[in-house]
């Protein structure tokens, strides 16, 4: 069993937009990170990742369009979709993905 404030995770990390593993899920990981309004380069991945926001915003790049990703909110990207993250982004954020 698990059993962690997430919030507090995140802001103890040393590094933003440096994840940790939390755990998996049914062959997922749960990572969890800190945004610190910096941008974060494009990455593509081979499976669909999901972004949930638990505090603050994400302005995430999908082909050059932002999209504000706000707390309580969650984003799947496809697979093999280049995203990335646009300045301003700020808070937590949860990534499941394998």
């Amino acid at each position: 069993m698990l059993h962690k404030n997430l919030i507090s995770e995140a802001a103890a990390l040393p590094v933003a937009w440096r994840s940790t593993v939390l755990g998996k899920a049914g062959g997922a990981q749960v990572k969890v990170l800190r945004m610190d309004e910096c941008d974060y380069p494009d990455e593509t991945h081979d499976f669909t990742e999901a972004l949930l926001v638990l505090d603050g915003q994400m302005n995430l790049d999908i082909h050059g369009e932002i999209v504000a990703v706000k707390a309580g909110e969650l984003y799947l990207v496809p697979a093999h979709t280049p995203h990335a993250v646009a300045a301003g982004s700020r808070g937590t954020l949860i990534i499941i993905d394998q």
